[in-house]
């Protein structure tokens, strides 16, 4: 590592109702990486937004490159050299791959623009990053982990000097990992300084040299990688020991009955002849690689995408689920991997986003009661933890994993008996994650069952009852936790079927 490249002193940042940085410090070098760890709403996105201009600290100060800063706009600190890669994707579907990745600042060729170029550099860019994209796809046909590495490789196109690379693995398969710390090792080799914010305790190991860490906007401490332990940055984020032991037998009563049962499915090439059941009181796990199938079969049960064929029986009964509306009735909730495309409206309230799926219930001839709506969110915010001044906040004011909270209240309103919860984690913080699976266990010990589509190994094991294995659209195998490990998970995982 060398000298320091940024510095950020005693930063201080209020919201109405929100202390959310409370005299922070951040020092950076060249040629390191450094991990910026803390709890979902501790403060990390926030501090990497008032260095980029997005927000405006109170007071503290920046010093990059030996000098005292103060962006005015992320354009401005682009310019600068300092670039941030946003957990939540920023790209505008209706463009193509390239046109978002040089989207205000495009090749011309007089007053046009020079799309050849943009292809041909938005290649370049790939190939060095070692990831296979079309440069003329559009951006909203590409999975979640590619629009993922396209942020990437936007912020790489600058000339940057530090990289905020906020939750970059959150939606990236293993082999896309991979290449992403390769691509960030390469960054460091040429001096850069790195920050990144992530909650994979195995990646912070891994890719880091030293690691900061914030609780509550406050900051608690620096510690070199290579010295510390897991539990050392755990009990520095939390405060107290959290155990993620894996599940080692079912909970589920003997004599459970089927309340859900699917049989040969067909949507798609992702979606071929996929047949399973769901017990009551029961966890089901659907493990695989990115781009098995997972997603695509839970959005065709919830009739989100249309099927081709197969049956589906709710209880015993044979039903037909044409749209999401049907499967809410059929007593189906469906968290997406997507919170923000599908899950959530950022701009409204907690109160509104709660009540959303039930609105039925909350009206009053023409007007909506918004106390029991408050009253009915207020009681979820108290259930899940959910770290908000009120409810009547706006979401888009909530960090990540308070979001997913939101979500998970709007379907717990609707009182659905079999709840899909598509990556439910999803860059959430080890603290927010054990309120999650405790609510998970609470919700089956209640007789609910619950689908969980995870692609997060250690979390599949901690919490599934049994495992359905996925691998390029098709079911590949089924295992009770009793004998599911990561070896044979994984095997079945890359399995190809004949």
């Amino acid at each position: 590592m060398g000298d320091v490249i940024l510095t950020m002193k005693e930063i201080d940042k209020s919201f109405p109702g929100v202390h959310a940085l409370d005299h922070v410090n951040l020092e950076v070098r060249r040629g390191e990486v450094h991990a910026l760890m803390g709890e979902n709403g501790a403060g990390k996105s926030t501090l990497m937004k008032v260095l980029t201009g997005i927000y405006k600290k109170d007071s503290g100060t920046i010093t990059y490159e030996g000098k005292e800063v103060e962006f005015q706009n992320t354009r401005e600190a682009q310019e600068a050299g300092v670039v941030i890669v946003h957990q939540e994707l920023n790209m505008l579907g209706h463009l193509t791959v390239a046109q978002n990745i040089f989207i205000g600042r495009e090749f011309k060729r007089g007053l046009s623009i020079d799309d050849k170029k943009m292809n041909e550099e938005t290649q370049k860019l790939f190939a060095r990053m070692n990831i296979d994209i079309d440069p003329t796809e559009t951006m909203s046909n590409l999975t979640v982990g590619k629009q993922q590495m396209c942020e990437i490789a936007k912020a790489i196109s600058h000339k940057a000097k530090v990289i905020v690379f906020d939750e970059p693995s959150a939606a990236l398969t293993e082999t896309e990992i991979e290449e992403l710390f390769k691509i960030i090792r390469d960054l460091r080799s040429q001096n850069l300084g790195i920050v990144y914010i992530s909650h994979r305790m195995d990646e912070i190991k891994v890719i880091t040299d030293r690691v900061t860490v914030m609780r509550d906007g406050s900051y608690v401490g620096t510690l070199i990688t290579k010295d510390c332990t897991k539990n050392d940055i755990i009990n520095m984020m939390v405060g107290r020991v959290i155990y993620e032991d894996p599940k080692s037998a079912s909970t589920v009563p003997e004599g459970a009955p089927v309340v859900l049962k699917v049989e040969h499915l067909n949507a798609g090439n992702m979606v071929q002849d996929i047949s399973f059941e769901l017990h009551k009181g029961e966890i089901l796990g659907f493990s695989g690689l990115m781009g098995a199938g997972r997603t695509e079969t839970a959005r065709a049960l919830f009739g989100a995408d249309p099927v081709e064929s197969g049956d589906v029986y709710v209880n015993g009964k044979k039903v037909v689920i044409r749209t999401p509306q049907d499967a809410v009735k059929y007593g189906i909730g469906y968290l997406s991997e997507d919170r923000k495309r599908y899950g959530i409206v950022v701009q409204k309230s907690v109160a509104e986003n709660t009540t959303m799926a039930t609105m039925e219930e909350y009206m009053a001839g023409l007007f909506i009661n918004k106390k029991k709506e408050k009253d009915t969110a207020q009681k979820y915010v108290d259930a899940l933890a959910t770290k908000t001044p009120d409810v009547d906040q706006l979401v888009v004011n909530l960090s990540g994993g308070n979001q997913q909270k939101v979500v998970i209240a709007k379907w717990l309103t609707r009182n659905c008996d079999i709840l899909i919860f598509d990556e439910p984690t999803r860059g959430i913080d080890v603290g927010a994650k054990n309120e999650i699976y405790k609510l998970m266990n609470q919700l089956t010990a209640e007789g609910k069952a619950i689908i969980m589509i995870s692609s997060e190994m250690t979390e599949i094991l901690r919490m599934s009852d049994r495992i359905v294995v996925m691998c390029e659209g098709r079911k590949t195998g089924e295992l009770d936790i009793a004998e599911a490990t990561q070896e044979n998970i994984m095997n079945l995982a890359t399995r190809e079927i004949s």
